[in-house]
């Protein structure tokens, strides 16, 4: 758990920092993320990673209210974000809460695989958000290679559903990250232009 908190909170802190960059004026851009523009993205992202990564810790569900939330209607909604991922993350720091199992609404999967999910939906949204408005993620390769890991564990179930494009080749050359980026179908030299 240790590890895996620690990559937690680098994944955590990096989705703030790029939050905290985005301008009014970008909402509308198209994102790597088909249909959604900026705004749709960013919805998502503030209220699976931050509100969901709390809930999961507390064994709680998400209030409707939350759900249809436009987070960006708020002046400081990245302020706001960058809160409540620290709260997200402090929830997760009591080893107790890593153990036994996480209802997900009729079954049910082990605390530790749902956390692990959860920092890699936030490592490859806050990609998907920065690349929208032409910035780079910046992450440790001890974070990038442990996403790396939750990424190949979990390509197959999320192919199935269409939360994952088929992969992508990049050189053998490639970062960690840009692997990351490429194993979950992303490419990692997209753009917006």
């Amino acid at each position: 758990m240790k590890n895996e908190h620690a990559h937690m909170t680098e994944v955590a802190g990096e989705a703030a920092r790029i939050a905290r960059s985005i301008t009014t004026d970008q909402l509308e851009l198209p994102t790597p993320c088909g249909d959604w523009d900026l705004r749709g993205l960013i919805n998502h992202w503030v209220l699976y990673t931050s509100h969901g990564l709390e809930h999961r810790a507390l064994r709680k569900d998400l209030p409707d209210e939350l759900t249809t939330r436009d987070f960006t209607a708020d002046a400081d909604w990245a302020q706001k974000y960058a809160a409540q991922l620290d709260r997200a993350v402090a929830a997760w720091s009591d080893p107790a809460v890593w153990e036994g199992e996480i209802d997900l609404g009729g079954s049910t999967s082990p605390a530790s695989e749902i956390a692990a999910m959860l920092i890699e939906e936030t490592a490859l949204h806050t990609w998907d958000v920065a690349r929208a408005i032409g910035a780079d993620v910046r992450l440790s390769d001890a974070a990038a290679a442990y996403v790396l890991d939750v990424v190949d564990g979990t390509a197959a179930l999320y192919r199935q559903y269409d939360g994952f494009a088929d992969e992508v080749t990049v050189p053998a050359s490639a970062s960690v990250f840009e692997q990351v980026l490429a194993h979950s179908g992303r490419d990692p030299h997209w753009t917006g232009a």
